[in-house]
């Protein structure tokens, strides 16, 4: 018995006739069966937030949607924010680096110690806002933060505006305010900032905080205005400090391996949307996130305390010797550059205003 349709006696089924014409067609054009769908390159992007973040909505699934049309439909993307099993947020370097995710975005504080250079851009009142900080770390990478980013091709580095300090019960307006109460922190550098104006400085991801404030295992948070939208803070936290005492940073990695191997016109899709073309929107968005988190402590009645350029400077004054330590600090662990990168940092800073 042959499977050939015209010893078959019979005409081929309309699906059976559907694949015949297309292996004919792919043989004569000499492209084997299946060689198109193989072009087709599936992208996997997590992050730690929540979907309703702004990093989701306004910055991951645009970026993603934009490499996708910019390529055709050779690649497509898989985003995994924060509640899905690629979203725990310490795991986001680790995750593209070992290849697990091929393209991330975390927080350069959690886990602590990693991006010593680079987390001096969180020391106190180095920075006020977002576009401010983030343009400073993308000056400063080439020459003095790519060695921290090994086995990862850096799309965008950046930080959110100044940070807010968040009360439950305390309302907090002068130095002093701070003493005793318990502080969810998110960096290394505000952790010394804390303990030095007598907080007591918890390590928390964000996703925690809420049940933390709830059950009282901490009195408060610093976080810049839009996680008490997205994380829903407004209802707990009822006093807010408008100190904008620091920053802190974030990184948009891609597995350097899974980008070398992917075709030229891929790797400069990904190009022109990332890099030099990216870092000017960081600014806009976090203002615009911001505005909402706000609002909504606005909405609820809470209290707004705006810090002075008067206690600014105090504040600033006070915490001066906190920062020479943690500088040295950071000469002593091997970053022997470290005033030379902090004194930068205060020059384009400067420069900016």
């Amino acid at each position: 018995m042959t499977n050939d349709i015209r010893d078959s006696g019979r005409s081929p089924s309309p699906g059976r006739r559907a694949l015949l014409l297309s292996t004919l067609g792919g043989v004569a054009s000499g492209i084997a069966p299946g060689a198109l769908a193989q072009e087709r390159i599936e992208l996997k992007i997590s992050h730690y937030l929540p979907p309703v973040h702004g990093i989701h909505t306004d910055f991951i699934e645009p970026w993603a949607k934009a490499l996708e049309e910019s390529t055709g439909g050779k690649v497509t993307t898989r985003v995994f924010p924060g509640n899905s099993p690629f979203g725990n947020i310490a795991n986001q370097y680790d995750q593209v680096q070992a290849g697990v995710v091929d393209i991330a975005v975390g927080l350069h504080g959690i886990p602590r110690g990693r991006f010593p250079r680079t987390g001096i851009i969180d020391l106190p009142f180095l920075t006020r806002s977002a576009d401010e900080a983030t343009r400073i770390l993308w000056t400063l990478y080439p020459k003095y933060l790519k060695d921290e980013y090994q086995g990862v091709k850096v799309l965008g580095l950046f930080a959110h505006n100044g940070g807010v300090i968040h009360t439950r019960e305390r309302k907090v307006e002068r130095i002093d305010d701070l003493k005793g109460l318990r502080i969810r922190s998110p960096s290394p550098a505000v952790n010394e900032m804390l303990s030095f104006l007598g907080a007591t400085p918890v390590g928390m991801p964000p996703a925690q905080v809420y049940e933390n404030l709830q059950k009282g295992v901490i009195d408060g948070v610093v976080f810049p205005w839009d996680p008490v939208k997205s994380f829903r803070l407004d209802e707990l936290l009822r006093y807010h400090l408008e100190a904008r005492s620091y920053t802190v940073s974030f990184y948009f990695v891609m597995n350097e391996k899974k980008y070398n191997a992917l075709p030229p016109d891929v790797r400069a899709a990904i190009d022109k949307l990332s890099g030099d073309n990216l870092i000017p929107k960081f600014g806009p968005w976090w203002d615009k996130w911001d505005a909402a988190g706000l609002a909504a402590a606005k909405a609820r009645g809470n209290t707004v305390t705006q810090l002075s350029d008067a206690d600014r400077a105090q504040w600033r004054k006070t915490l001066a010797p906190m920062i020479e330590k943690e500088l040295d600090k950071l000469a002593k662990d091997g970053i022997a550059n470290a005033r030379e990168i902090y004194a930068e940092m205060q020059r384009i800073a400067a420069s900016t205003r």
